[in-house]
């Protein structure tokens, strides 16, 4: 039977048919929007410079248990997030892109599985409501009135704005954990790693200055300059005659010149210029990445350091050869020629209370030649300060820190070596070449000043085991002053494999032998006479005397390493002042647990540094040595420098088994160019700005840092940006730059980059 048409079924199943299309077009819609969400990433943009338009750089904040950054090629390990189209340099490196820094988060980032499931239950949803609607409009007529029709477009909309509402609370929740994850992962320091540590500034504690102390010896010198106030640095190349090889407070011909007399090394000694060079030092042609250790402990690039008198010379003794495109270290040395490692077990066998790398931690070896006597004692866990000066020995300690090796370019001449008195556990001269025998024994009773009370002296020289007529007067000469001095002849010890002897000497415990002397020669230093004074302070042919109150270091020998480094020295007590303003002792603990709270969560993680690369480090602003503790499980090792005009808690460094030098940062470091992979400097920029040209300073800061090297820089914004500005001058790469409540963070990577240009001609190098 046929039925005509009812215009009333028309219209129910035309607005049917619309609502099912409107129904699919949501549908489809917000799956659309489900899949964006998954894709698309959120970008958070961070403040990270107050001052001017800077170009742009973009910071990946890892997971928080993600790998860290590769270093040697800028890409990052597996299970890291990050772009996978990273930027080259113009040297080929991959690395992070040198734009205005914002931190991106990824939402796939956060959890990718949980944000599925929850887009996979609302698609789900949404069929089931389609489903629902369909079966709706086939059944639209039951009732005959026209009302399910309007009660299924109602609830239509109700779903709708209900789903809506819903994925506004979903983008709100995970901005909100986007947020805290930030926080969770930001490379600048957060909660208790962004509590920079504040300095008093009306008071330097229980601890006076280096500067103080000196000044009643000698009125030291201090550089001054106008601060740059532009950003515009026209870099140009030093026009001297050391060309890749300059260190201007030893190269200062002019002043070298005027010196009256050489007969004590003068000419060897600092003579700096007025003002601190502004200029770069040039690259040697063929210059490559340094070799990793331990690798290069055995050989070097030639064309790093091409210099071959040292083989010539010295190669008969297994200094140093020239091996191809090499300079290979057979580990030998005047006094071991059969290598170092046989002859520090030879010291040990003679001494056996010298215990390496327990008793015996820290040490200084005088006239190191080329330092593999120190390279191998970081075999048996031992820190050696090396040095000698530069002189005919080409190149000696160039090639020691190339090696990684700690050295310094430094002479026993007329002035006290810039180290605090009674630190060094034991002092070794193995043919060193200084004569310690002339003059009252003025260079020998330096030693003295630097040797802890119960310290070793180890002597391997001629005089010990030879009897020409010179050797023998030296050693009846030797033998008279170290009686004097109250010095014990522990030993004297002949080695059948290398043929060669050595006498071992050890300081006193107590004032009685002084005080028992028949003479007082060499005379007692005055009261007054400060043992912690060393900069510019001129040599004194007296002797210290044991220091007896508990309150003074080396009083007591220190704990055995490694128990020393964790543990306040026992003098500072609760009524000393530290350098933060709190009680000596908590102030010592507060710096180690930051130190090791800022090293692990943010300096080996998350600046995008590769420490298998790195070797050479300095501290250009230790307190308590905290960031060198926090690096002791790494192969580093770390020279910590104390500004003269800071509080001197060297001593307190050197007491926990670590060691550094006094120095003054508007003047340039005794060290060759290129000579560390990073250099760390907590507040010190700022500081600077008030005696010297922050501009200088940052020209040393590149003579002293290898290429590819790393600098690390605390301090607040004003001086970060200025900071930034002259690295970037420098074409050197931005890694990350980030700033908080006034305080920044900066990592920059120094590049093979120099200018074609050189200064004027200059007659500071000879």
């Amino acid at each position: 039977m046929a039925f005509g048409k009812n215009p009333r079924m028309e219209n129910r199943r035309s607005s049917s048919s619309y609502c099912s299309t409107v129904t699919l077009v949501v549908f489809v819609a917000l799956c659309l929007v489900g899949v964006w969400m998954m894709t698309s990433s959120t970008v958070v943009p961070f403040d990270m410079s107050p001052l001017g338009n800077k170009p742009e750089q973009k910071e990946q904040v890892p997971e928080t248990d993600s790998r860290p950054f590769e270093d040697s090629s800028g890409d990052v390990t597996e299970g890291t997030n990050t772009d996978t189209d990273s930027s080259r340099d113009e040297s080929g490196n991959e690395g992070f892109q040198t734009q205005n820094p914002i931190v991106e988060v990824k939402e796939e980032d956060k959890n990718p599985i949980k944000e599925n499931e929850e887009l996979n239950s609302e698609s789900e949803a949404m069929k089931d409501d389609k489903t629902k609607e369909e079966g709706g409009e086939a059944n639209g007529d039951t009732n005959g009135d026209g009302q399910t029709d309007a009660q299924s477009t109602n609830a239509q909309e109700e779903r709708q704005k209900s789903q809506e509402e819903k994925k506004e609370g979903q983008t709100e929740k995970v901005e909100e954990n986007q947020e805290k994850e930030l926080k969770q992962n930001e490379v600048f320091p957060d909660g208790a790693q962004s509590e920079i540590l504040k300095e008093t500034t009306t008071q330097n504690g229980a601890f006076s200055t280096q500067a103080a102390e000196s000044k009643k010896e000698k009125e030291v010198q201090a550089s001054s300059g106008a601060r740059t106030s532009n950003n515009v640095y026209n870099w140009k190349l030093c026009n001297v005659t050391t060309g890749p090889d300059y260190i201007p407070c030893l190269d200062n011909e002019d002043a070298i010149k005027k010196l009256h007399s050489t007969k004590h090394y003068e000419h060897r000694e600092r003579h700096c210029p007025k003002e601190g060079p502004t200029c770069l030092v040039s690259l040697p042609e063929g210059y490559r990445r340094r070799i990793d250790w331990p690798t290069s402990r055995d050989k070097i690039w030639y064309f790093n350091v091409p210099h071959v008198k040292l083989a010539e010379v010295k190669g008969h003794q297994n200094w140093v050869k020239v091996s191809g495109e090499y300079l290979t270290f057979p580990g030998g040395g005047t006094q071991f020629k059969n290598g170092a490692l046989h002859y520090i077990d030879f010291i040990q066998d003679s001494v056996p209370d010298i215990a390496w790398g327990k008793r015996s931690r820290v040490i200084l070896d005088v006239g190191c030649g080329v330092a593999s006597f120190g390279g191998y004692l970081f075999d048996r866990d031992v820190l050696t300060m090396s040095f000698a000066p530069k002189d005919e020995h080409e190149a000696q300690v160039q090639f020691a820190l190339e090696r990684g090796i700690p050295a310094i370019s430094a002479v026993m001449g007329t002035k006290r070596l810039p180290f605090p008195g009674r630190v060094f556990d034991v002092v070794h001269c193995a043919r060193c070449r200084v004569p310690w025998h002339i003059e009252g024994g003025t260079l020998m009773l330096e030693l003295n000043r630097l040797l802890r009370p119960g310290g070793y002296f180890v002597w391997s020289a001629t005089p010990v085991y030879q009897k020409l007529p010179e050797d023998v007067e030296i050693w009846e000469a030797m033998k008279a002053l170290t009686k004097s001095m109250c010095w014990d002849l522990v030993t004297i010890q002949n080695d059948t494999v290398d043929q060669v002897g050595a006498a071992i000497f050890r300081k006193p415990t107590s004032n009685e032998c002084y005080e028992k002397r028949a003479k007082n020669e060499p005379p007692l230093c005055q009261l007054s006479d400060d043992a912690n004074a060393a900069w510019n302070v001129p040599l004194q042919p007296c002797m210290h005397k044991f220091p007896i109150a508990a309150s003074e270091h080396g009083s007591r020998w220190p704990k055995q390493w490694p128990e020393r480094l964790d543990k306040a020295p026992y003098w500072l007590n609760g009524s000393q002042v530290g350098v933060y303003g709190k009680a000596a002792p908590e102030d010592f603990m507060e710096d180690y647990e930051h130190w090791k709270h800022v090293v692990n969560r943010s300096y080996l993680n998350g600046m995008g540094i590769n420490w298998s690369n790195v070797r050479n480090v300095m501290d250009m602003r230790a307190v308590y040595g905290g960031f060198a503790a926090a690096l002791r499980d790494l192969q580093v090792w770390v020279m910590n420098v104390v500004s003269i005009d800071a509080p001197d808690t060297l001593p307190i460094i050197y007491e926990r088994g670590l060691f550094g030098i006094y120095h003054d940062w508007c003047e340039s470091f005794n060290t060759y160019p290129r000579t560390y992979d990073l250099l760390h400097a907590d507040h010190l920029f700022s500081r600077l700005t008030k005696r010297c040209r922050l501009l200088s300073v940052m020209a040393e800061v590149d003579r002293i840092l290898r290429p590819e090297g790393k600098l690390i820089v605390r301090d607040n914004v004003a001086t970060i940006t200025e900071l930034e500005n002259m690295a970037r001058s420098l074409q050197w790469e931005v890694r990350m730059t980030y700033s908080k409540d006034n305080e920044g963070l900066l990592c920059v990577q120094k590049t093979r980059w120099r200018p074609k240009d050189f200064e004027a001609s200059s007659s500071i190098a000879a």
